[in-house]
C-alpha cells in the first residue's frame, strides 16, 4: 500500500505547478483543523482541538486564518457558545428552507360554531351559546378567527355591546361556495344524514344573507377593535371585594348573555 508521501508525489504529477505551490504554501495545521471540524457532529471548543493538534501549533491563530478562508464560501467557520463548527453561509439559508403544509382538523365545537355563524350571521357569542345550549370557549372563536373564515362585523346595540360575527370570502373559497345562499338547505342536510329525519315540528334552517352591510341593530366596530386585541387572552378577574365594602358595577365582557345585563 502506497505511503502518504508516495500518494502526494503521484498527485503532484497529475496537477499543474501553480496548484502544487498553493497546496504546499498552506499550513498543515489548517488541513488538520478542517478534518477535525468536518468530522465532528457537534461544535468543538478550542481546548479540545488543541489536544489533537501537534505541539507548538497556535490553534487560536489557525482558527482565525481558517475562518477568514471560509468567509466568502458557501460554508463558513463560526463560533457558537465558544465552540467552533462549520455552518451554511447565512445568505444561503434560503436554499435549506423547506415549506410544508400542516393540516389541522377543527374540533366538533369549532365546526358547530362555524355552522351557526354561517347560517345565523350576524350573531353574537351569547346567541351562539343559546343555539348550541352550551357555553362557547373563547379559544374556539380564536381558532376560527385565526383561520380567517369568520370576522367580527360590528357590535350589537344591546347592553354590553357584544361583538357580532359573520363569515368571510375565505370561508366561501375554502368550501367552494359562490355565495352563502349555496349552503345546503334543510332537505339537503337531511339527505346527507347531518340532521335527524325526526325533527320537531316547525324546525327550519335559516337562509343566510350575503349582505355585508351592518344591520339596524348593529353598531360599527370601535376604533380600538383590532384582530390582535380580539384574540388576546381575557383579562384576569379582579379579587372579589370583602363583605361590606363598596363595589362598582362591572360591564360584562363581549359575548356574555345579554339577559343578565338589564
Amino acid at each position: 500500500m502506497a505511503s502518504l508521501a508516495e500518494k502526494r508525489m503521484e498527485d503532484a504529477e497529475d496537477h499543474p505547478i501553480d496548484q502544487i505551490t498553493e497546496v504546499e504554501a498552506r499550513p498543515e495545521e489548517l488541513r488538520l483543523l478542517e478534518a477535525l471540524l468536518f468530522a465532528s457532529a457537534e461544535p468543538i471548543d478550542q481546548a479540545a482541538l488543541a489536544k489533537r493538534m501537534p505541539d507548538g501549533v497556535d490553534v487560536k491563530a489557525a482558527l482565525a486564518q481558517l475562518q477568514a478562508e471560509y468567509a466568502p464560501r458557501g460554508v463558513n467557520l463560526v463560533r457558537v457558545a465558544n465552540k467552533w463548527t462549520f455552518r451554511t453561509a447565512g445568505d444561503l439559508s434560503w436554499l435549506m428552507t423547506r415549506e410544508s403544509t400542516e393540516t389541522r382538523r377543527l374540533s366538533r365545537a369549532a365546526i358547530e360554531v362555524l355552522a351557526i355563524i354561517a347560517y345565523h350571521q350576524p350573531v353574537t357569542r351569547a346567541e351562539i351559546e343559546d343555539i348550541r345550549g352550551v357555553i362557547t370557549s373563547k379559544g374556539t372563536l380564536d381558532v376560527l378567527l385565526e383561520t380567517g373564515w369568520i370576522r367580527p362585523r360590528g357590535r350589537r346595540k344591546t347592553p354590553g355591546r357584544p361583538l357580532t360575527f359573520g363569515t368571510t370570502e375565505a370561508f366561501l373559497s375554502q368550501f367552494s361556495l359562490e355565495a352563502l345562499g349555496d349552503l345546503p338547505g334543510l332537505e339537503e342536510l337531511k339527505g346527507t344524514g347531518l340532521l335527524d329525519s325526526r325533527l320537531p315540528s316547525g324546525f327550519n334552517v335559516p337562509t343566510p344573507s350575503d349582505d355585508v352591510a351592518l344591520r339596524e341593530d348593529e353598531d360599527p366596530l370601535d376604533a380600538g377593535d383590532t384582530l390582535e386585541l380580539l384574540l388576546a387572552p381575557a383579562a384576569e378577574p379582579e379579587d372579589e371585594p370583602e363583605s361590606g365594602s363598596d363595589a362598582s358595577p362591572t360591564v360584562p365582557p363581549d359575548g356574555v348573555n345579554d339577559s343578565n345585563n338589564t
